[in-house]
């Protein structure tokens, strides 16, 4: 342990289990379900809902959205974004997008008695350009390697009127700590036990936003803000407008 602890000065470049689409089936299926309750457990929608406030905000408060769940699995924490939505009296409609069909089959489920959500198989490089208003992601982008997220995160820009929001585990030693010992208490799933712990080592730290807003910079008109939110995440607005200063 103490070994991955000294190996947290940058992001690992290991393979998740659930970036091999080869394999998946009902173990996926028990991941995915497990995943949500990990997700509530660390509070996983609270950053997501705060950035997509945010841009909102920013965008003048739109009273209808279109917002696409980019890798959203079984796209739980989209609950919370419908009531966020109807609070303020948004006519939202929501598209998950995952790459695996366990994913939206479970997605599906979910949401079958919500005609505003739907969920789509599809890669997020195969997404046309504006075809939301909003592209959100929440530990999505961490399965990206540094050389790919400059492209990953263009690609969602030019699918978005607005802009995109993100939400990433911070790579931190207490989070690779808590992550571990709640996986393992939690379950016995491999996906769950190899990849909650792996996705903190693949995480961010505000070195590497800066170096990605400067890539951005070099390639359109892009603001990014960020903020470190509880528990040990990053919240992450990227408008299509430069409203907000850097920081």
């Amino acid at each position: 342990m103490l070994r991955m602890f000294s190996e947290l000065g940058r992001r690992s470049v290991k393979e998740e289990y659930m970036d091999d689409f080869t394999s998946g089936g009902e173990e996926l299926t028990e991941a995915l379900r497990h995943l949500r309750r990990l997700n509530r457990i660390f509070g996983a929608s609270g950053p997501l809902l705060r950035g997509m406030n945010d841009l909102w905000i920013q965008s003048g408060k739109p009273k209808q959205l279109h917002v696409m769940d980019i890798g959203a699995g079984s796209g739980e924490i989209n609950r919370y974004l419908l009531r966020w939505a109807d609070r303020r009296e948004i006519q939202i409609r929501i598209t998950l997008v995952d790459m695996t069909e366990e994913a939206c089959r479970e997605a599906r489920r979910i949401f079958k008695d919500e005609p505003r959500v739907t969920a789509i198989r599809q890669n997020v490089f195969q997404i046309e350009k504006e075809t939301a208003d909003m592209l959100i992601c929440s530990q999505f982008l961490h399965h990206f390697r540094d050389e790919e997220l400059p492209d990953v995160t263009c690609h969602m820009l030019q699918s978005s009127r607005l802009g995109i929001v993100i939400s990433d585990i911070h790579r931190h030693w207490i989070s690779w700590s808590a992550v571990w010992l709640t996986a393992h208490l939690i379950s016995r799933n491999r996906y769950i036990r190899h990849d909650g712990p792996l996705s903190v080592a693949k995480g961010f730290q505000s070195a590497d936003w800066k170096r990605l807003r400067q890539a951005l910079s070099q390639r359109g008109s892009y603001a990014l803000k960020y903020t470190w939110k509880p528990l040990f995440r990053y919240s992450v607005v990227i408008s299509k407008n430069e409203i907000s200063p850097p920081q």
